[in-house]
């Protein structure tokens, strides 16, 4: 284990995990959250000191940082896709939310903000300890409430951000404050219209990068996402929208989660 002096405080991150290739764990303070958060990270064990595009990987509710390897497999999967050609090699960041409640929805808070902790913090600590990883560029992708996150900060942040990916997306707050403990309307920094995925999404129409989301046919979010693929699609905002069978569950996140490695890396090759 290895403490670096840097703006975050000492950060500390660990040797590989044993029994998952390429995984390390980082703990450092976050300026945003105000207090120390949690990452998984991702490196191809072959990377050396290439530079390396970033993919953030957000989790959903009741969840952490750990859910996409220990759950979603995601060391196993990328490690064979970027093997056998089929991904880009790539840095895959796998940050909490910031742990407020059940799921803080990556928003801006009134005590702290988790937006500002994934699009600023998480990447700027990273590239200071890992120098070879880019942050010019990010790319972001998530399931559920880390759907949302991905699909709104990522339209927030379009000139940043070089593609977009989520499953099984959270595509309001009235989809996720059925299972949040705490009131998100009452905590949040931003107000409602900072929250709205479509207020960005029309407001940056012309920066948007490519971006597609899925959902599963048994999935209580279909409908939701239906609801987000017509508006926007009225609103001539380009996306892919696929449905596939599959519920709300690991089965379908760990299967689907291919699809994000490959269109993401599909953008990385055409940014290249």
């Amino acid at each position: 284990m290895a403490g670096l002096e840097n703006p975050f405080h000492y950060p500390v991150l660990s040797d590989a995990v044993a029994g998952y290739p390429g995984l390390r764990l980082l703990t450092f303070y976050s300026p945003a959250l105000r207090r120390r958060g949690d990452v998984s990270l991702f490196l191809p064990l072959d990377a050396g000191d290439r530079a390396l595009p970033l993919l953030l990987l957000l989790h959903g509710v009741y969840g952490s940082h750990w859910n996409w390897w220990a759950f979603g497999e995601l060391p196993r999967i990328a490690t064979e896709m970027m093997a056998s050609g089929e991904a880009e090699p790539m840095a895959i960041a796998m940050p909490s939310d910031g742990l407020w409640s059940d799921g803080s929805g990556y928003l801006r808070h009134k005590s702290f903000d988790a937006e500002a902790w994934i699009v600023d913090d998480v990447p700027a600590c990273m590239h200071a300890l890992l120098p070879q990883v880019s942050v010019d560029r990010l790319y972001l992708g998530g399931l559920s409430m880390g759907g949302y996150g991905a699909l709104r900060l990522g339209a927030k942040y379009a000139q940043r951000v070089g593609a977009i990916s989520a499953h099984s997306s959270v595509t309001q707050l009235a989809d996720l404050q059925p299972f949040v403990g705490d009131s998100l309307e009452k905590d949040l920094g931003g107000g409602q219209r900072d929250a709205d995925l479509l207020y960005w999404m029309r407001k940056h129409h012309a920066h948007l990068p490519p971006l597609r989301f899925d959902c599963g046919t048994e999935d209580f979010l279909l409908a939701s996402n239906r609801a987000l693929d017509a508006a926007m699609t009225k609103a001539r905002i380009p996306h892919a929208y696929e449905e596939h069978p599959g519920a709300h569950d690991w089965t379908y996140w760990q299967t689907h989660v291919r699809s994000t490695l490959r269109f993401v890396s599909d953008a990385m090759r055409r940014a290249a």
